[in-house]
This record gives C-alpha cells, sequence and structure tokens, in this order.
C-alpha cells in the first residue's frame, strides 16, 4: 500500500476521487436492482416452465393410460433435431434465447399403430420443447447471478472500502494541514513577538 502524502494536493486528488465514487455507486446500484428483477423474472419462467412439465405429464398419465401396453413399440418417434438459440443483451450482459426448434417425426404407418399415438406425438413435442427451454432457463438464471454476483461485490467495494476510505484519507490530510496551519500561526506569533521585544531591547 502506498503511503498517504499529506499534502494540499494530496487532499485535492482524494476529493475527486471520493465525488468520483459517490457518483458511480448510484448507478452501479440501480444496476444491481435490476438484474435482481431480472433475477426473479428468470426464477418465475423457470418456476412456469417446471409447473408445465409436470402438468404435461399428469395430462400424459390420465389421457393415454395405453403407453402403458408394451407391445405398441414407440421408441424413437420424435427426435429433436436442431435448437436455434439467439442472445438478447440485458444491461450489458448477454443471455440466450429460444428463436426456434425443429423435431423430426419418424414415420409410422396410421393403420399399423394405434390411433392415441397421433395425440402422443404431439405432447412428446410440447414435452421437448419444454426441456429445452428449461435448459435454456436455467443458463439464463446462471448468467443472471454470476453478473448480480460480481456486481453486488462491486457495489460493495465502492461502499466499504474505496468510499470510506477516501473519506479517511482527506479527513487525516485535514488534520494534518489544520495542524501545520496553527503551527505555523504560532511560529509567525512567537517570531513577531521576539523581534518586538528584540526591538524594545
Amino acid at each position: 500500500m502506498t503511503r498517504l502524502s499529506l499534502s494540499k494536493s494530496s487532499l485535492s486528488h482524494e476529493q475527486r476521487r471520493l465525488k468520483t465514487f459517490e457518483r458511480f455507486l448510484p448507478s452501479l446500484d440501480m444496476k444491481r436492482k435490476q438484474l435482481l428483477a431480472q433475477r426473479v423474472a428468470a426464477r418465475t419462467a423457470l418456476e412456469r416452465t417446471g409447473a408445465a412439465m409436470v402438468e404435461l405429464q399428469a395430462k400424459v398419465e390420465t389421457g393415454l393410460p395405453m403407453l402403458s401396453n408394451l407391445e405398441v413399440d414407440l421408441s424413437g418417434l420424435v427426435a429433436l433435431e436442431e435448437v436455434r438459440v439467439g442472445r438478447e443483451n440485458q444491461m450489458g450482459i448477454w443471455l440466450p434465447i429460444l428463436e426456434g426448434i425443429e423435431m423430426q417425426v419418424a414415420p409410422y404407418g396410421r393403420l399399423a399403430k394405434p390411433h392415441w399415438v397421433d395425440s402422443l406425438v404431439d405432447e412428446l413435442k410440447a414435452m421437448i420443447e419444454l426441456r429445452v427451454r428449461e435448459q435454456l432457463e436455467l443458463r439464463r438464471l446462471a448468467l443472471l447471478e454470476e453478473a448480480l454476483r460480481t456486481l453486488t461485490q462491486r457495489v460493495n467495494l465502492f461502499e466499504k472500502v474505496l468510499i470510506p476510505r477516501a473519506r479517511d484519507h482527506i479527513r487525516r490530510i485535514g488534520i494534518y494541514l489544520s495542524d501545520q496551519e496553527r503551527a505555523a500561526v504560532v511560529r509567525a506569533k512567537i517570531a513577531k513577538d521576539k523581534r518586538r521585544r528584540e526591538g524594545l531591547a
């Protein structure tokens, strides 16, 4: 750590630093609050997707009890072919967004398979899309958490280290300079008094 210079130029430098820190802190804190709101929104979206998956699974279990019939081969019926992911900028953080999903439905004979397979294909597609959304929302949430952690560290650095340190430096320099001024005044009075006494003698 560099030694603090107890001079007027150092005082001016510390005062400028303090003003800069105090000017940037509110904007950092505002960004942190916005990120907190984004994180809440990301968690809500993730919970909604999870609830939709549970609801879809319950719907399939009650609506398609025929799935328990192991004689009907349903393997490879629907496959995920492509996921198109874009990016959006939220307060300087690039977050992934889902732009599109391509799925491949294996050809099956309408007469060879039971009629309920058509409805199962739709439900499988919906579940695949929900799972892809869930993975993307988990990634968004992780990126927001990381950005929030970094920003909170910066806010804490300003609030708990840089601003108090600058104020302490200003106080110490101010005390030193005022002591120097008082000492100079006392020395001037002593010198004046001494000259006056020598003039009388």
